[in-house]
């Protein structure tokens, strides 16, 4: 009896086929959630190792508990003025990267 070999794909051919390829409007949405979520994420790890509650930080932002759960949830409809905020407040440093093709933009 022969076996049959099973076809296996990469993360990148998945997105690909699932999600849209590279540049389209369906992968570029995706690519900006993930990036959001995993942004959010990154507030809540943060506001924890502070040992805050989110009605805390939201007070040395001057937001109410509501804005800091849903950064956290996903930091979709937050301004970067609010997002810098909670970082500094957080005493946290963010680092932005810009790619242009494959060379990181350097600010001078």
């Amino acid at each position: 009896m022969a076996t049959k070999e099973i076809k296996t794909y990469s993360l990148a051919e998945m997105k690909d086929k699932y999600i849209g390829k590279v540049g389209t409007a369906d992968r570029d949405e995706y690519e900006y959630e993930l990036r959001m979520d995993v942004l959010g994420k990154m507030i809540k790890t943060a506001r924890q190792e502070r040992h805050l509650t989110q009605e805390e930080l939201g007070r040395l932002v001057g937001v109410q508990k509501a804005q800091i759960s849903k950064l956290e949830s996903s930091a979709n409809s937050a301004t970067v003025g609010t997002i810098l905020k909670v970082f500094k407040a957080l005493k946290a440093e963010i680092n932005f990267n810009v790619k242009l093709e494959d060379n990181f933009v350097k600010l001078v």
